[in-house]
């Protein structure tokens, strides 16, 4: 009986992750194909092109990473194709990320990247093209058991990505690959140059793709024009102490860029954005316990009842045991304070280097 590859397409973004990924598959014997996302400028929501006043432009859609990407494939004779997501890259990501801003917010758009973009539409096009498996060059694995498909963290704990990943679902873990999670980021470089990509030195980028030098405020200002508004820096005892520039320039545990003169530093504590306000403090009032989640997701069956696992916050975060209790609204409790718990980004629960889940952070209560 003649043998049949399995295709794999790989997501594929010019950088050294994605080829190595894809290098890695068409070693292993699958038949690969790479497929490029490109997010092109165009009006937001609010008519405005946001990048138009910055001179920049996406990281993520720029000549040099498709052309990366493309001669890669060359070099790894594969097909490559490039696919235009402009439409629901703003519908599902940019959109909700300045609004979440002006609601006075901190969203993760690579959260919600992966869960409609990635996983979402780009799966659905990769099984389209008859792929068996959609892969990308995400630090993490999956594992199967004998109850599902387990999400745990990458070998390696400097690169792990795993929190950006707790939305998938057993669906899509079962057509999901993650070549990289075993190899540490020294060692990728290293399988770049013996595959002969040229991508192999290529610098990471450390920023939100879309938000060209990491200016999150100048670029939600000019995606929503006159929804960003001065407002009063208000002490904890309610007192105004000065003007901010617009709730969209801070979040929760930011200390620079504040400019008030206190005799100590302050710390954004919260945003009320009803009242245009942000609230500052001493670093001591940014250290709560407990909040409410929403859009709780587990990958497996959720909790019936309270249980104490650990809990991360955003992605730099160290994960710390707290009690998660069941509901609509899921309320997590921390048995030791954290510093700047955010509304808006994830909080992603684990069992050892198991995801078990997470949800969006709605209510900070105590």
């Amino acid at each position: 009986m003649k043998n049949i590859k399995k295709r794999v397409v790989v997501a594929m973004s010019g950088g050294v992750d994605s080829s190595v990924a894809a290098a890695l598959l068409k070693e292993q014997g699958y038949e690969v194909i790479g497929l490029t996302m490109c997010f092109s400028t165009g009006a937001s929501a609010f008519g405005k092109d946001p990048w138009e006043k910055q001179g920049g432009k996406p990281a993520c859609c720029g000549l040099t990473g498709i052309e990366d990407a493309r001669l890669v494939c060359q070099k790894l004779e594969i097909r490559h194709y490039v696919l235009n997501f402009n439409k629901f890259f703003y519908e599902e990501v940019i959109r909700d990320f300045y609004r979440e801003y002006l609601a006075g917010r901190t969203p993760n758009p690579c959260v919600r990247c992966n869960q409609f973009i990635k996983f979402g539409i780009l799966l659905k096009k990769a099984m389209a093209l008859e792929a068996q498996f959609l892969a990308t060059g995400h630090y993490a694995r999956i594992v199967k058991s004998p109850g599902g498909y387990l999400l745990k963290k990458a070998k390696d704990p400097r690169k792990d990505q795993s929190y950006f990943l707790y939305r998938l679902t057993q669906a899509q873990l079962k057509r999901v690959i993650f070549p990289l999670g075993n190899f540490n980021k020294t060692k990728v470089r290293e399988l770049a140059s013996d595959f002969g990509l040229k991508v192999a030195q290529k610098q990471d980028s450390q920023e939100i793709c879309f938000v060209p030098g990491g200016k999150y405020g100048e670029f939600i200002q000019a995606s929503a024009g006159g929804e960003v508004k001065p407002g009063d820096f208000v002490g904890q005892d309610g007192k105004a102490l000065g003007r901010h520039r617009g709730i969209a320039f801070y979040t929760v545990g930011q200390r620079h860029g504040i400019g008030i003169a206190a005799g100590h530093p302050l710390y954004v504590t919260r945003i009320n954005a009803k009242n245009n306000q942000v609230i500052l403090g001493g670093r001591e009032t940014v250290y709560k316990r407990e909040f409410t989640v929403k859009g709780g997701h587990f990958l497996a069956k959720p909790p019936k009842k309270r249980v104490e696992i650990k809990v991360r916050i955003r992605y730099n975060h160290k994960e710390a045991r707290a009690f998660v209790y069941p509901g609509k609204n899921l309320k997590v409790v921390f048995k030791q304070p954290q510093f700047a718990i955010t509304p808006g980004q994830s909080a992603v629960f684990y069992d050892k280097d198991t995801v078990l889940g997470g949800g969006i952070i709605q209510k900070v209560i105590r």
